[in-house]
């Protein structure tokens, strides 16, 4: 899988999240241009028909690596939940989901690097894109400057949904 961006020759090498691809990488360069491409999805089809269910959201998947690349201890679950208290509840405090995951990435050298990782998935009507944006990437520098991490992915897609 291609790196999320070139590692400059002056960074360590660290292991990050991957198994993402190209369209993670022009998301997170572009997120705000990236809303005006978001459609509405389609409405769901029944039987009888078309129905309109659920209102234009865009679902925002962040993906957080938890090695450090400085040599100190892996982000441990129990920081990355008082991240996740600190951080981005406030900013978010109608809901998000949480998975635990494996990522994997190459390096500069050509070097398959794993690591454990989470992702969080955030909702929120597509309307309110542009001020949802900068929370959410005060989120990544903030995870990116407290845990010395080169980056946190983000892929940003449309979907309709109803609660």
């Amino acid at each position: 899988m291609p790196t999320l961006k070139p590692r400059l020759p002056t960074m360590k090498p660290r292991v990050r999240i991957a198994a993402i691809g190209a369209a993670f990488a022009l998301a997170a360069a572009t997120p705000v241009a990236a809303y005006a491409a978001l459609d509405d999805p389609p409405a769901v089809a029944t039987s009888g028909g078309a129905v309109d269910r659920g209102k234009p959201y865009v679902e925002t998947r962040l993906f957080f690596g938890t090695e450090r690349p400085d040599g100190g201890p892996p982000v441990t679950e129990k920081r990355f939940l008082a991240f996740v208290d600190r951080q981005i509840t406030p900013r978010f405090p109608s809901g998000l989901t949480i998975h635990d995951g494996r990522g994997q990435w190459r390096d500069q050298n050509g070097t398959i690097e794993r690591e454990r990782s989470y992702e969080v998935i955030l909702l929120y009507p597509r309307s309110e894109a542009p001020t949802q944006d900068p929370r959410i990437e005060r989120i990544r520098t903030a995870y990116e400057r407290q845990y010395a991490q080169e980056s946190v992915a983000r892929a940003d897609a449309p979907a309709r949904v109803d609660f």
